[in-house]
């Protein structure tokens, strides 16, 4: 969708989220999601330094857009995981057939902020991890939900908080988040970095991401920040 002339894109945009909106109730994504705090956390004292974790839910402007305005986020670089290096980019990956999703590093400050406080934003106002390979109108393999983890520890904080969640019954439907290990990560494209922030009147950010940062805003007010993160490549 995004590739298409404007004028198409937008009126196919109209016509998606208008049927979805028919079917489910609304336009445009969700209000916040009250979800727990994960029982099974990093340790609160977590030794100096960074920690970086790969997270994939939809289209990756919006999470992109979401972690970047996180309190103790250092950086956020939108990209591809789940694939080869030889199909990491947009065109390949758009077809679905990579293997890959468009996925946002993210880059942490254990001292300020967990993992396991990033899982809950990422449950609660980045995505809904009950649709299977699609997000809101972006449908395909390469818009599902995945928690990349790079170590074990990662795996079972990530595994343990879906079934903490499924447990108390949060979402009506079940979820089907992906937990899988980080096999690599690719940046995408430069036009694709800080998508949401230089392109505020972009009609697919006004309804399906810019809603997610004022759902961030009302819900954690004490991780929001109003300046972002830079993505990584400036780093």
């Amino acid at each position: 969708m995004r590739g298409w002339p404007w004028a198409v894109a937008v009126v196919v945009a109209v016509a998606l989220l208008a049927g979805l909106g028919a079917a489910i109730g609304r336009i445009g994504p969700p209000g916040a999601v009250a979800v727990p705090p994960p029982r099974l956390d990093e340790a609160a004292t977590a030794p100096p330094g960074r920690a970086a974790v790969v997270l994939a839910g939809g289209c990756f402007w919006g999470v992109q857009a979401v972690y970047e305005h996180v309190r103790g986020v250092v950086s956020a670089t939108a990209g591809y995981a789940g694939g080869s290096a030889a199909t990491a980019d947009y065109e390949d990956v758009s077809t679905g057939t990579t293997g890959h999703a468009e996925s946002v590093r993210v880059v942490y400050d254990p001292r300020r902020i967990t993992l396991g406080r990033l899982l809950q934003i990422f449950f609660s106002v980045v995505q809904d991890p009950t649709q299977r390979n699609r997000q809101g109108p972006d449908v395909g393999r390469q818009y599902r939900s995945v928690i990349f983890y790079r170590s074990p520890e990662q795996r079972r904080i990530a595994a343990a908080y879906i079934r903490q969640l499924t447990a108390a019954r949060v979402f009506r439907r079940p979820i089907v988040t992906e937990v899988a290990a980080l096999s690599g990560f690719y940046p995408a494209e430069a036009y694709h970095q800080d998508y949401a922030a230089r392109h505020p009147d972009d009609p697919y950010i006004q309804i399906n991401d810019l809603p997610k940062l004022a759902n961030l805003r009302r819900a954690w007010p004490r991780f929001y920040r109003s300046a972002p993160a830079a993505h990584s490549a400036r780093q």
